[in-house]
């Protein structure tokens, strides 16, 4: 059960500094991100349906104790969000100043 909370957890966080870049004008780099930002009628509204769909992915793992590729993918959005967050801070303005 830990790995799954682990994985919302991660999930939040991405929607987080997903919001932080595109309120910065950087373009998203995921595909079908960017398809789901492109048909919705908000960003929010848009990476929450990604992020159920993923969980509900991550819930099937649980379900069928596909726990290693669940901990993969926690390790792999664990890195996605800490590189989202040095982007972001090495681009504060006040860092630029």
């Amino acid at each position: 059960m830990k790995l799954l909370t682990d994985f919302v957890y991660l999930q939040l966080l991405d929607i987080l500094t997903t919001l932080a870049f595109l309120m910065q004008g950087v373009a998203e780099a995921n595909p079908f991100v960017r398809w789901a930002l492109a048909v919705g009628e908000n960003p929010v509204q848009s990476l929450v349906m990604v992020k159920v769909v993923a969980v509900a992915l991550a819930v099937y793992c649980v379900v069928r104790a596909r726990h290693r590729v669940l901990r993969i993918a926690n390790i792999f959005f664990a890195i996605v969000v800490a590189y989202n967050l040095v982007v972001i801070i090495i681009s504060a303005p006040a860092l630029n100043s």
